[in-house]
């Protein structure tokens, strides 16, 4: 049975589903559609990352990585830079090492 997907796949999916003897088909994406699949597939990876079991959190960090690193090269964004902003944000801010979770504010 047909299953469909329309999303951004990894490069070596139709070989793994060919290799499977299944069929599909794919297409190119433009650059300004590839670089929407970029941050929908950042928003998935992210979801399976959230309720991974223990076992396979380390995975889906992993893919979420690859997606982070796909779209810094994308958009030419330097990851030292990315640290960076991370580490003033955790001095303006703070990190969550507290385990605080707001109740509510007036």
């Amino acid at each position: 049975m047909r299953q469909e997907y329309n999303k951004l796949v990894r490069d070596r999916i139709p070989e793994i589903i060919h290799q499977a003897g299944k069929q599909c088909e794919v297409e190119v994406m433009s650059q300004t559609e590839y670089l929407q699949a970029l941050r929908n597939k950042l928003i998935e990876e992210a979801q399976e990352a959230a309720v991974a079991t223990p076992q396979d959190l380390v995975k889906e960090l992993a893919d979420l990585y690859e997606v982070i690193d796909t779209i810094c090269t994308e958009y030419q964004i330097n990851t030292s830079s990315i640290l960076a902003e991370q580490e003033r944000r955790r001095a303006e801010r703070g990190g969550f090492k507290g385990r605080l979770r707001l109740l509510w504010t007036k």
